[in-house]
């Protein structure tokens, strides 16, 4: 049930930030209110269905607050459970549970995570996968980039990409590459990084890359 979903009605909820308005979108549900989309300040808002209204409730004002903070520079982590998921193709879900593990301070590339996922050859795939991110920010699609440290697209716009890298202490060149990426290593510090494969196949870790590791 998408958010174009007429017969169901969905919220729309603006999200202040530095880089322009935001728009929260969500939905309730059985097992209550749910994200549907995360609209960044870049993206249009002509067209919506007719079904989307202006309205809040607690955990999506609450969920607004963070997001802004969020972009103002403090560190946060975005629970999972408060975004419909299931809106997504099942791919598209592994991908972005995976990209959410990635710790603030880091990155990977879109062929590592796609080896990670145990499909070695569909860089690209993962990198539409990303690029169609319904939930931008609350899963940070901006920490991953090209196998070459290049940034690579973003919704927002790359200059907003790389001001969320730099903010979280990720250093960029003035050619827009990550300094200091090394395609193949990986730093500890990063954490075990990707959880467990969903089709519960045991592969090797594949932590995302501490920028500075040598």
């Amino acid at each position: 049930m998408g958010i174009g979903d007429s017969a169901v009605p969905s919220f729309s909820l603006p999200v202040p930030s530095a880089f322009g308005p935001l728009a929260l979108l969500w939905r309730d549900t059985p097992a209550g209110p749910r994200v549907q989309r995360l609209l960044l300040p870049r993206e249009g808002r002509p067209g919506w269905p007719s079904n989307i209204i202006p309205g809040s409730c607690p955990p999506m004002a609450a969920l607004a607050e963070q997001i802004t903070r969020f972009l103002a520079g403090e560190e946060i982590a975005f629970p999972l459970e408060m975004l419909a998921l299931e809106t997504c193709s099942a791919f598209q879900q592994r991908v972005l549970r995976v990209e959410h593990s990635i710790p603030r301070g880091c990155v990977s590339s879109y062929g590592r995570i796609a080896s990670h996922l145990g499909v070695p050859g569909a860089a690209r795939a993962v990198g539409a996968a990303l690029a169609n991110n319904p939930f931008p920010i609350l899963i940070p699609c901006h920490r991953a980039v090209r196998a070459d440290g290049t940034l690579g697209g973003y919704r927002g716009g790359v200059a907003m990409k790389r001001a969320l890298l730099e903010m979280e202490g990720v250093a960029v060149s003035a050619a827009g590459k990550v300094l200091n990426f090394r395609e193949g290593l990986a730093d500890p510090a990063c954490g075990a990084g990707f959880p467990a494969c969903p089709d519960g196949l045991e592969r090797p870790p594949a932590a995302p890359f501490r920028v500075g590791s040598q």
